[in-house]
C-alpha cells in the first residue's frame, strides 16, 4: 500500500505543474530533445531538465542521451493506478451527492 501511495503522490505531483502537462502533450505528438522542449516553452535548458527529471521519476517520460543531445519520449506508464484511484473517488463523490439529493427531496416543502 505504501508503494502504491508513493507512486500516486509522485505522479500527481508531476502532473500538478502546467509546464509538465504541456511537455507530456508535446511528447504525445513525437519525441523531442530537451533543447527543443526548452525552446517551445521559452525556458532555459536547466529549467526544462528539472521538469523532465520530475516526469522521468514518475515514469511518465524516458530520456536517452546520444552524443550531446538528450532525447525525450513518453514513458511506459499508462496511469492505470491513477485512473483506478480517480474512479473510486468519483464513485464516492457521486454516492454522497445521491444521498444529498435524496435528503433534499425528502425535506422539500418542509418549513422550519
Amino acid at each position: 500500500m505504501v508503494q502504491y501511495t508513493e507512486r500516486l503522490d509522485t505522479t500527481f505531483a508531476a502532473l500538478a505543474d502546467a509546464t509538465r502537462r504541456g511537455v507530456l502533450e508535446r511528447l504525445g505528438r513525437g519525441d523531442a530533445s530537451i533543447g527543443e522542449l526548452a525552446t517551445g516553452f521559452e525556458m532555459t535548458l536547466t529549467g526544462m531538465k528539472k521538469h523532465v527529471r520530475v516526469l522521468e521519476d514518475a515514469g511518465l517520460v524516458t530520456t536517452e542521451k546520444v552524443g550531446r543531445v538528450r532525447s525525450c519520449r513518453l514513458g511506459p506508464r499508462r496511469l492505470e493506478d491513477e485512473l483506478a484511484w480517480m474512479a473510486g473517488y468519483r464513485r464516492m463523490l457521486e454516492a454522497r451527492l445521491d444521498r444529498l439529493d435524496a435528503l433534499l427531496k425528502r425535506t422539500k416543502g418542509r418549513t422550519e
